[in-house]
């Protein structure tokens, strides 16, 4: 419950005082204190709090000032009210603040390099694809993959094929030696190789570029590079390569 209120912006105490006053009706500073346990000094400033996010109200009856609370469906219209100004910062950063930023940087193109280690870290790689591939008209991307990183890459992420078939993703699957099997919304096609190959993985979802590898003791790490002109060019070679296997 606690973090309900959290969202709504009511602190533990805010919470216990609006819980206490609906169990009391009208109240004194005094009866509320006494009642919930919080000293009288900060249950009045919480108090007040309260009043301003209009979950509690007072009248003066003589010299003393009573408090109530506030019917609980208010908590909703709180949560509705704060819903719809989301919405709105929302629609705000995709169509004027973010635009107006990009406007704001350098012509030049710069290639963000961020490092990933652990399961943890090719875990947000795979969320990383993802994210950025369901918000794209042409939804796929493009991958190299060696046979030994395959029992390692989805760990831990069991369930990512069936999320990104949820997604309606497609994806094309260059597989560097044998092994590897297709699925739904999934081609593959196969180069052989002598010998043993390294495990590697590369994936080219536009603007990003994914390298995942294995250190000593099967230990994954990954590089991800954010550069339009870099994840264009990788694709321009996946694809030409894709077309004479």
């Amino acid at each position: 419950m606690q973090d309900t209120f959290d969202q709504l912006g009511l602190t533990p105490r805010e919470t216990l005082l609006y819980k206490t006053l609906l169990q009391l009706g009208h109240a004194s500073i005094r009866d509320i204190a006494d009642k919930s346990g919080v000293n009288r000094g900060s249950a009045y400033e919480s108090l007040k709090q309260l009043q301003n996010k209009g979950v509690v109200s007072y009248f003066p009856k003589g010299k003393r000032r009573f408090f109530s609370a506030e019917s609980p469906e208010i908590l909703l219209k709180i949560a509705e009210e704060k819903k719809a100004n989301i919405d709105k910062a929302i629609d705000s950063l995709k169509h004027t603040i973010i635009p107006d930023l990009h406007q704001q940087q350098p012509d030049y193109h710069q290639t963000n390099v961020r490092y990933y280690e652990g399961d943890d870290g090719i875990e947000w790689v795979l969320r990383d694809i993802l994210n950025v591939i369901s918000e794209q008209d042409h939804k796929e991307y493009c991958v190299f993959s060696s046979k030994p990183i395959r029992p390692y890459l989805y760990r831990p992420f069991p369930n990512y094929t069936k999320q990104r078939v949820k997604l309606g993703i497609n994806v094309k699957v260059i597989a560097i030696g044998d092994g590897g099997e297709d699925a739904e919304l999934s081609e593959r096609k196969w180069i052989k190789t002598d010998g043993a190959v390294d495990a590697s993985y590369i994936a080219i979802y536009p603007p990003k570029c994914a390298i995942i590898s294995l250190a000593s003791d099967n230990f994954p790490s990954a590089v991800v590079l954010e550069s339009e002109d870099i994840a264009k060019a990788q694709q321009i070679i996946f694809h030409t390569l894709w077309g004479l296997l």
